[in-house]
């Protein structure tokens, strides 16, 4: 009996082992192309539809600055916090004004287009 479960151990070892076997590593991973973010194709269509009803030209809702062009919203995420204003959970300090929140995977476009480089097209 002992002898019998010892070699149906080594069979199992043995299965599993080459039913485990891959010929390469692209086998076992999918590889994903993530497409590039930029404004045309990405952040234009979240800024027109959540912030030009403020930021617009002239601004109103004492917005400090028009969002309406790649330029502007270039500027904004440089040099005025754009990014820490959507991200926030802070109802006071929170873009859009008064909230809601934009939903996690709309900011985390515009992350992303931060992390590309703010391109334009």
């Amino acid at each position: 009996m002992k002898i019998y479960f010892i070699k149906l151990l080594v069979f199992v070892f043995i299965f599993i082992n080459i039913s485990c076997e891959n010929d390469s590593e692209n086998d076992l991973i999918e590889v994903v192309t993530v497409p590039l973010v930029t404004y045309e194709n990405s952040v234009k269509a979240i800024i027109d539809g959540n912030c030009i009803s403020c930021h617009n030209d002239p601004p109103i809702n004492f917005a400090p600055m028009p969002l309406l062009t790649f330029d502007q919203v270039k500027e904004a995420v440089d040099n005025r916090g754009l990014l820490d204003r959507v991200s926030s959970e802070d109802i006071s300090f929170l873009m859009p004004a008064g909230g809601p929140r934009l939903p996690q995977p709309t900011i985390d476009v515009m992350i992303q287009w931060n992390t590309d480089g703010l391109l334009e097209q």
